[in-house]
């Protein structure tokens, strides 16, 4: 399986890398389905072939036992007890086909159970493995038929040592317990699959999630942009128009407007070279004004009134020559920070440092500390800081969030100011 991000086709990681041998190929199957070809069965992991060995050896184990058991029973003649063996051999034999047929192989061992009580250690593994690998309604009628031979299988060769009561209430007590032994497998792994997919479908959801944010941080940021670009191109036709209607105006007019027309023009250049390959949204927005970095302390002074505790820092060499397009990024990092720390963090001091000159840029730093007792979660958290990210990206800048050594929360951005 693999992802799709932007144009790019991101490969899933393998599932369990490194130690598949630990697990059954069962397992490893339903979590990484690409690791078998197309209309064959899953290889024996390492796993499974000690398994194997032990559930035959332990088949044959009991087998021997039982074959010793035979030799000392009075009811049980020499043919019989050959005859017994020799099923008890093949049924010990058939365990090895217990992963590819498992309802068949517990179905032909009930037979064998009442003919031979060799095949007994056979009959349970089999049980077992059917418990193990297919629903419970197969391994009700299938463990209810081999609990309605064990009576008719006593009858046939009584036990030497126990009564015939004792005999089928055990051997019905040991058959429950092995049909709940490989229920309870079974059940552990249906809800190792259940999470695996849980998290698989966490992981896609929190994928289109973040995907969607950057789209909308994009359309947002596309919004202002045309805002701005539309006040300046206006601004440059109305100067441009005013020359052409006057021709005759002195010569300071026509430089002035000239003047006005260049630097609209550049700025323009250099507000749309910002939102190249970003797309507009379809919907339609009013025009507003758009903030800037003197905004600031509106935005402060705002949060104040709300009841936070702000401190608001600025050493900007310039103020004045900060750039448009930056100082309106700076304000969106601040304002976003800022309402993140009042919804996560309320009541808690928040600090917001803004420093930097022409040529080394301007860096934003927005930090509050540790809530203080806990503070319920917020739907849709982390949202607005992936936009944060998307537009100080678009900006020619970056942005980095997190929690700190202290408990507290940052966020630091920093922007071109060249």
């Amino acid at each position: 399986m693999s992802t799709v991000s932007g144009d790019k086709t991101v490969p899933e990681p393998p599932a369990f890398p490194g130690r598949r041998w630990l697990l059954p190929s069962a397992v490893i199957h339903e979590f990484d389905p690409s690791a078998v070809r197309p209309g064959r069965r899953p290889r024996r992991t390492a796993r499974d072939w000690i398994v194997d060995f032990s559930c035959f050896l332990l088949a044959v184990l009991i087998g021997v036992i039982a074959a010793d058991a035979l030799g000392d029973n009075p009811h049980v003649s020499h043919t019989a007890a050959t005859l017994d063996q020799l099923l008890g051999a093949l049924a010990c034999a058939a365990v090895w086909l217990r992963r590819r047929w498992p309802l068949g192989l517990a179905l032909a061992t009930i037979p064998l159970g009442v003919l031979s009580d060799t095949a007994g250690g056979a009959c349970l593994i089999a049980v077992f493995t059917l418990a193990v690998h297919r629903p419970f309604r197969y391994v009700a009628w299938v463990a209810g038929l081999n609990i309605a031979a064990v009576p008719l299988t006593f009858q046939l060769r009584p036990d030497a040592d126990l009564p015939y009561l004792v005999s089928v209430v055990l051997t019905v007590i040991l058959v429950a317990a092995v049909v709940g032994w490989g229920l309870l497998v079974r059940a552990k792994r249906q809800l190792m699959f259940s999470l695996r997919d849980r998290a698989r479908r966490a992981e896609t959801e929190a994928r289109l999630r973040a995907e969607q944010a950057q789209r909308l941080a994009r359309e947002a940021i596309a919004r202002e942009m045309h805002d701005v670009l539309a006040h300046r191109l206006t601004l440059l036709s109305v100067h441009a128009g005013a020359l052409e209607f006057r021709p005759d105006a002195p010569q300071e007019e026509v430089a002035r407007a000239a003047g006005v027309i260049r630097e609209s023009a550049h700025e323009a250049l250099q507000d749309l070279r910002e939102i190249i390959g970003v797309l507009r949204a379809a919907d339609d927005d009013t025009g507003r004004p758009q903030p800037t970095l003197a905004a600031l302390d509106a935005l402060v002074a705002e949060s104040r009134e709300a009841g936070m505790k702000v401190i608001l820092d600025t050493r900007v060499a310039e103020p004045a020559a900060v750039p448009a397009s930056v100082g309106r990024t700076a304000y969106r990092i601040a304002q976003e920070s800022l309402t993140n720390a009042r919804k996560h963090a309320p009541g808690t001091e928040v600090t917001v440092t803004v420093v930097g000159g022409p040529g080394e840029g301007l860096v934003v730093t927005v930090r509050n500390r540790a809530p203080e007792g806990e503070v319920p979660h917020v739907p849709g958290s982390g949202q607005g800081l992936i936009g944060l990210t998307e537009r100080a990206t678009l900006a020619g800048g970056r942005l980095e969030y997190g929690a700190e050594t202290d408990g507290a929360f940052g966020v630091r951005a920093w922007l071109p100011w060249g």
